[in-house]
């Protein structure tokens, strides 16, 4: 059965008595370190000699120090780089400097789950992993509110792993939401698939196959963009406050009746055999196997798909409309 934690069920006390190391300070890192910081925690991140980001932390009134140091002088460890890079900050700077009765903490369970760290067995192991960008943990925070979150514990060496990193959930303000409990596997793949086969590989994939079906039938490319992808975000939105009936409720009969004849023509059973195989890949190592040995040799691959993916007509037509409508913040191409 679902179990789920609020403010209530969490002691930030537990966490005042602790000293905490955050080790990244990227998205999901100013968010804990500032949401911990302002929680009345005691905070210092760890960072790389010559990180771009010790400047950033140091001008938000944080102390920085490198990683070796930062883990030495604390007693929880959230390590929030990216997957790539966990292992080998884990090997070179925070496992030479762990201590019986350490927490090592994560937002995500990549590296555990896939055995990429294998932490000592006197260490708490624990995920505290929010629903959220970083910038809406630290932007709900502000606004005295919370995201919702993921609490998991794989090592429980003190007895009261849970009970601290439901004080860390506190800290961040996600108990003001709830925190549901889950495993690092279930965290990790659950992750991995929603990314793969709907968030981002399978919306992406189905945007620019709707805007090149109708570009090649001859429609202009700018009302290709506008119905199959900028008013995505609208479907999405409704989707988000109401689920799909209140989507359904929302828009035209026209639309509704053309979701219920034509969403399973296009998402057939074709596509639920891609998914399935898509997580079996995720569940027996495959996919994880694959992007380390991408990323370990020199993500070559990775790059040239990333620049060929940013000249698709769809990316030169929409930047040109974006720069029309203000109102959307538009960004410059980050990828040249």
């Amino acid at each position: 059965m679902t179990k789920l934690y609020y403010d209530g069920d969490a002691d930030l006390n537990l966490l005042l008595e602790k000293k905490i190391a955050v080790v990244g300070f990227g998205s999901q890192g100013h968010a804990h370190a500032l949401n911990l910081r302002d929680s009345g925690c005691d905070v210092i991140v760890g960072l790389r000699e010559g990180s771009k980001s010790i400047t950033k932390a140091e001008s938000l009134g944080l102390r920085v120090v490198n990683v070796a140091e930062a883990v030495k002088q604390s007693d929880i460890i959230m390590l929030l780089a990216p997957d790539t890079l966990q292992p080998e900050i884990y090997k070179k700077d925070i496992a030479p400097n762990l201590k019986p009765g350490h927490t090592l903490m994560f937002a995500h369970g990549f590296a555990i789950r896939y055995e990429a760290i294998k932490p000592r067995e006197d260490i708490d192991v624990s995920m505290i992993a929010p629903k959220s960008p970083g910038h809406r943990v630290r932007e709900v925070y502000l606004e005295k509110g919370g995201v919702p979150a993921l609490v998991a514990v794989q090592q429980d060496a003190s007895g009261t792993a849970m009970q601290l990193a439901l004080a860390y959930a506190k800290g961040l303000g996600c108990t003001r939401a709830g925190v549901l409990q889950t495993t690092f596997a279930e965290e990790t793949e659950t992750d991995l698939f929603g990314e793969q086969a709907v968030l981002c590989g399978g919306v992406s994939e189905l945007v620019k196959a709707g805007f090149d079906t109708l570009v090649e039938a001859g429609y202009q490319p700018e009302l290709a963009y506008f119905e199959c992808l900028h008013e995505l975000k609208l479907i999405v939105d409704l989707m988000y406050k109401g689920g799909l009936n209140y989507m359904r409720y929302s828009i035209s009969d026209t639309a509704e009746f053309g979701d219920y004849t034509a969403g399973a023509r296009v998402i057939n059973s074709e596509s639920r055999r891609a998914m399935q195989e898509l997580l079996v890949e995720i569940q027996n190592g495959t996919f994880a196997n694959n992007w380390m040995a991408e990323f370990t040799g020199g993500g070559t691959n990775f790059l040239n798909r990333r620049a060929l993916e940013s000249k698709h007509k769809l990316e030169t037509v929409g930047y040109s409309l974006r720069k029309m409508m203000p109102f959307v913040e538009p960004v410059d191409n980050v990828i040249s």
